[in-house]
């Protein structure tokens, strides 16, 4: 019963997230509004994360699983996609690259700005 309710807490706070996208005209899918809403909400205290957790790690369990149907789906258009394939990895590997760049740079910042503000 437990991780039936942190089920669906997790559905309502998407639900909330549905209904953001439908109301608001902006251009924004309906799980990034239910991830903003759900991280609020653990921000708070709205809702702490031991209502939340077991659920959610099934969750994150099974997400591999749902690259399936998309994997899949690639593989019936591979011989339109052959020609974009080298470009498509160079893409990949520099985004990541400068991701992984700009994350340990704010990072740091935000080390050094919390470690400047417990030495007051």
């Amino acid at each position: 019963m437990k991780i039936l309710r942190q089920f669906l807490i997790i559905l309502l706070i998407s639900l909330l997230g549905e209904i953001l996208s439908w109301l608001l005209p902006f251009p924004v899918p309906a799980s990034v509004y239910g991830l903003v809403l759900m991280m609020a909400a653990l921000m708070t205290g709205a809702i702490l994360i031991p209502q939340v957790k077991e659920a959610a790690v099934i969750l994150i369990e099974l997400m591999p699983v749902m690259f399936i149907p998309a994997a899949v789906g690639l593989m019936t258009v591979w011989e339109k996609l052959r020609p974009m394939v080298v470009p498509v990895i160079v893409i990949t590997f520099v985004t990541t690259l400068l991701v992984m760049g700009a994350t340990g740079l704010v990072t740091q910042k935000v080390i050094e700005k919390k470690e400047k503000g417990s030495e007051n």
